[in-house]
């Protein structure tokens, strides 16, 4: 059997002339079969010529239709089709010819021509397409039994056109090293139907196909995830131990068929993703294109995106600041490698230093303002309140100020679902911030247009707008790549609590609904966005050890730690006081609450500020809470003096 593979199918293909004289020893004998069976011309008397003549027409015709280049292992119905196109013509071609040259000259008796082509059309065009069937399933057939001893079974998600392109890609790669043994589907119409000799199965047919076929892996395509009956088969494929690797669209394949390192593992974030978010993206385009856009943390997860996105709404500018040299480094290194770095500028500052923010404003005046700089994370600012109410509160009233005066037209900031009730360092820090935003919008709406100001800058009508949404998902420091860290590590994964839940969006689709919330603004909302439902953090672990192929709590354990400073069970987008008004995109709410009056708020940070200079941390902490009624410390040091308070109510 290995003998005769060797001979007939080799690596290098056999020469397209033995192709074409095969095809032409076809011809020859489909045609004498047709004479002889219509048994009409007298074969002694014009056998040769006859022969001769229809056989160089087909040839001529083989040759201008190339029928011989094609390599037979690999036929489709196109070349079927080619093949049946080329035995029509050349039959049409030699009863013309006969007509008009052969007849008259070489006294061909043309008695019964018509019916003979007739029958060699069918002969001949059946065993040009007959014999490249054969030879393909027979080399199918001896290919098999050397290559499926090693291949892995796998599974395809789907019975349309991609999942047969993946399915025919896969066949036609020997080093992908995989064996195709049917597709899963939820359409009731397909199922236990036949595609391309692979039958179709249901989701509920997954247990039994792992245990029969010894099925390992499913393919599925990167695009589409959030289909609820894909969602489904993929969660079925998690709980049954069987791997799910994700291939890339069609378009993004390379010479037309995917390489191995296309195939991608399933990410725990593609699971989490939802619905595609809708926007009104000639809105976007107008709101800004032609304009000077400035993004604060532009080196960070959330302000890397929006410079990302914002670019492709055709701005005059985009001025990136930020204080970490190497991630801002890092960001400007991704948009030289692309087409518009001459539309951005980058300018390191910490957002706290006033002279260095108004340089920037005055080297640059943007037209409108992302400020995404913040310390965010709960447990380092719970240990390091002054950086984070100096950063946090002096920072973001700093840029804000600046903005003011020198006349932005919108100004959009980056807040957190930890602002409500907040029990952190971070998450009141935030709110406080928030506050002081919206007050400004009240400040411009009770003094007359260009005033002055007890600070001495001009009124004027700059938008300030907050968006508020909870974790993003695959930003520096969040529990996604920690928890692939101690996976790869071989464990333990560590959760806080069992009972711990948090809310997760893609960085791309909070930035989409940063954009649509800015063209929406009108001055001194909270924006509040869609979080879905909230996530067991307890169970994404899980489902992230599973993905990597391994048992929770058998090959990696699952170690709950208790709850780190400062944090609580469950995250809140809302107040209980707080009531919502729908906008025009469904993803999108806004909180009515009540503004603070600016001078209330301006002067309770500046004692507040005056306080952070004292290094007295119980007393700063403290202003904080002061300022916010409903800040209770949860799991932190400052929990005593939430104590304090309650006592001095008390007496």
């Amino acid at each position: 059997m290995i003998y005769i593979r060797n001979l007939l199918f080799q690596e290098r293909f056999h020469s397209r002339w033995l192709v074409l004289l095969i095809d032409l020893m076809i011809v020859f004998i489909s045609l004498c079969l047709a004479i002889s069976l219509k048994n009409k011309l007298d074969l002694k008397q014009d056998n040769i010529y006859y022969l001769f003549f229809y056989c160089s027409s087909a040839i001529l015709t083989f040759l201008v239709m190339r029928i011989h280049t094609r390599i037979i292992r690999y036929s489709n119905t196109k070349d079927m089709l080619r093949i049946f196109m080329a035995v029509l013509v050349s039959n049409v071609a030699f009863m013309l010819l006969c007509n008009i040259l052969f007849a008259p000259y070489f006294q061909f008796n043309l008695i019964g021509l018509g019916d003979i082509l007739l029958i060699n059309f069918f002969i001949s065009s059946s065993l040009l397409m007959g014999i490249r069937i054969v030879i393909k399933d027979l080399f199918v057939y001896l290919e098999e039994p050397a290559q499926t001893a090693n291949r892995e079974n796998v599974l395809i998600f789907g019975s349309g056109a991609s999942s047969i392109l993946i399915k025919k890609a896969v066949e036609s790669q020997k080093g992908l090293m995989l064996q195709v043994q049917g597709f899963i589907d939820v359409g009731a119409d397909k199922i236990y139907k036949c595609i391309e000799q692979k039958q179709v199965y249901p989701v509920r047919a997954l247990a039994n196909l792992k245990q029969k076929q010894a099925i390992k892996t499913m393919l599925i395509t990167a695009e589409d995830l959030n289909m609820a009956g894909k969602r489904a088969a993929v969660e079925r494929c998690i709980e049954l131990g069987i791997k799910v690797i994700t291939v890339p669209p069609s378009d993004q394949w390379l010479n037309g068929t995917p390489s191995l390192n296309q195939f991608k593992d399933l990410k725990i974030e593609d699971l989490l993703e939802r619905e595609p978010i809708e926007l009104c993206k000639d809105h976007i385009l107008n709101e800004f294109n032609g304009k000077r856009v400035l993004v604060t943390g532009a080196a960070g997860s959330i302000g890397s995106e929006i410079v990302r996105q914002v670019m492709g709404y055709n701005p005059e500018c985009i001025i990136l600041c930020d204080q970490a040299e190497t991630p801002l480094h890092d960001i400007q290194m991704e948009i030289e490698d692309g087409k518009n770095s001459c539309k951005t500028k980058m300018f390191i500052a910490d957002i706290q230093n006033t002279a260095r923010i108004r340089c920037l404003f005055n080297l640059y005046k943007p037209q409108i303002v992302f400020h995404a700089a913040a310390y965010k994370h709960v447990p380092m600012m719970e240990n390091n309140p002054t950086e984070a109410v100096l950063t946090n509160v002096w920072g973001t009233k700093n840029v804000a100020d600046i903005s003011r005066e020198f006349g932005v037209e919108k100004f959009i900031m980056i807040s957190t679902d930890k602002a409500v009730r907040p029990t952190n360092i971070m998450g009141a820090s935030k709110r406080i911030a928030e506050m002081y935003i919206q007050s400004l919008n009240e400040k411009i709406n009770d003094q007359q247009h260009l005033l002055q100001d007890i600070d001495g800058a001009a009124i004027n009508k700059t938008k300030f707008i907050t968006t508020r949404f909870g974790n993003v998902l695959g930003s520096n420091g969040s529990v996604i790549p920690r928890f692939k860290a101690q996976i790869e590590r071989g464990g333990p994964v560590t959760v806080t609590h069992p009972d711990i839940t948090r809310y997760f969006m893609t960085i791309p689709e909070a930035v989409q609904l940063v954009l649509e919330a800015a063209i929406m603004g009108k001055g001194s909302e909270i924006f509040l966005f869609d979080m879905g439902k909230p996530v067991r953090i307890a169970d994404l672990a899980a489902n992230m050890i599973k993905l990597a192929g391994f048992i929770p709590d058998k090959d990696i354990k699952i170690v709950y730690t208790g709850l780190r400073p400062g944090e609580k069970l469950y995250e809140e987008l809302l107040n209980i006081e707080e009531q919502i008004i729908p906008t025009y995109n469904k993803d999108i709410k806004i909180s009515k609450t009540i503004p603070n009056r600016y001078s209330e708020v301006n002067n309770l940070i500046k004692e507040l500020l005056e306080l952070s200079k004292l290094n007295n941390e119980e007393l700063m902490v403290a202003k904080m809470k002061t300022i916010l009624p409903d800040y209770i410390s949860n799991n932190s040091q400052y929990e005593k003096l939430d104590l304090k308070f309650v006592d001095t109510e008390i007496a």
